[in-house]
């Protein structure tokens, strides 16, 4: 599990036991969440546009002011009610906020409060869409190192099941791993797939949709073709 780590052990959770039976987790964020504890000035701002989890516990904790909030994913959204924004989901990407935002045409300026590594540049499509929004930086994604129970899983040459959820994790992934023909990679859309379409992998799938449900099926899916080859391997 690649992810920060209280997001990978909320995804490996989330996960039916007996589906995992004879598999070993192992933690090895990619990822850390670092707060850039910078005041939020929502100054004239009539709502906010939230990308992750982590942005709205971020921007929560630098400001008690809470307006309508539009959301990608239904994590987020969650996320952001139970912190008292006025919280709406709008999509599972930033493609599907973006437009639904530009449909719905809300109260203007918007503010994106986004993290310091981000894709989609919501905030200038919606501007030029007509739809003025200022974006903030209010944490940043440090990259870390493999652990060393990870480097040691990697080196057995055992089949190892990796889910990926960002572009940027599944490149500092791809440069830390290299060429690793056990690994079944399941990623979170193609975006995600393409810094690992270089590795000579055993599997490279994308999940059927962006989100934590489809990738906990890939996710199964890929534990149960492994239990039933390892069935076979025994018979025979």
């Amino acid at each position: 599990m690649t992810r920060p780590l209280a997001a990978a052990k909320r995804f490996a959770d989330g996960l039916p036991a007996e589906a995992l039976a004879g598999l070993h987790v192992v933690y090895t964020p990619l990822m850390e969440i670092q707060p850039v504890q910078a005041p939020v000035n929502l100054q004239s701002v009539k709502g906010v546009v939230f990308t992750s989890a982590n942005a709205v516990e971020a921007a929560s904790r630098e400001t008690a002011v809470r307006l309508p909030a539009y959301c990608v994913g239904e994590r987020t959204a969650q996320t952001a009610a139970e912190l008292g924004w006025q919280a709406e989901f709008l999509g599972q990407c930033a493609e599907e906020l973006t437009a639904a935002l530009l449909q719905k045409r809300p109260e203007a300026p918007l503010l994106h409060l986004r993290g310091a590594h981000a894709r989609g540049e919501i905030a200038q499509l919606l501007t030029d869409g007509g739809l003025p929004c200022g974006e903030q930086i209010v944490y940043d994604q440090v990259l870390l190192p493999l652990t060393e129970e990870a480097q040691a899983a990697l080196a057995a040459q055992n089949d190892v099941i990796v889910p990926l959820f960002s572009p940027r994790t599944a490149r500092h992934f791809a440069n830390l791993c290299g060429d690793a023909p056990h690994l079944h990679l399941i990623a979170l859309s193609q975006a995600v797939a393409e810094p690992l379409k270089g590795l000579n992998c055993k599997v490279l799938r994308v999940s059927k949709a962006p989100d934590a449900p489809a990738m906990a099926a890939a996710v199964l899916d890929a534990a149960a073709q492994l239990s039933r080859l390892e069935g076979k391997g025994r018979a025979e």
